[in-house]
């Protein structure tokens, strides 16, 4: 028996897509306090986001959601990489507000903000390590929390994978 790339190229984006939320959930987090809520988006799901980020490039008119909207289309899977707001008391001020306790609920805390990109940071490093092309993508974010598809995060950031003969998130338009 022969086995070609092509034919296990998507079960093999998905298991690594796994391994990506791993690197991320075993990231640092403030206080060893981990608010973060991981999944990853296949199929279906990634054309109902595509959908919606092309809905919300003609509201807000931003026209780059058009485009990330076209880049996950051709992705094997998308990580989603979500932050619950969740002040961890240290009273810093770098939120802008001199308490967590003066802190709007709808603010985020800088730490949470900080353990997102350190996550993500460390899913990216990963993804590069096993040489699948990546790129964060705040975009596919919007469109998720527009869909509420992560009820419990006020942040949301990406990480679309994908596995072609050249990197489809760079050289666009």
């Amino acid at each position: 028996m022969i086995t070609f790339e092509e034919d296990i190229r998507n079960e093999n984006i998905k298991d690594i897509a796994k391994m990506l939320m791993t690197a991320a959930r075993t990231a640092p987090k403030a206080r060893g306090t981990d608010n973060l809520v991981l999944a990853v988006a296949t199929d279906d799901t990634i054309v109902e986001i595509a959908e919606k980020m092309k809905q919300l490039a003609v509201e807000r008119n931003m026209d780059f959601l058009n485009r990330d909207a076209e880049n996950i289309l051709n992705c094997g899977a998308v990580v989603l990489f979500g932050m619950k707001i969740s002040p961890l008391g240290l009273n810093c001020g770098a939120c802008g507000f001199a308490t967590c306790g003066e802190k709007p609920k709808n603010v985020p805390c800088f730490f949470n903000a900080n353990d997102l990109g350190i996550a993500i940071g460390s899913a990216a490093s990963l993804a590069a390590d096993l040489r699948v092309d990546s790129r964060v993508m705040f975009s596919v974010g919007q469109a998720v929390l527009a869909l509420n598809m992560m009820p419990e995060c006020s942040m949301i950031l990406a990480l679309p994978l994908a596995v072609k003969g050249k990197s489809i998130f760079f050289d666009r338009k």
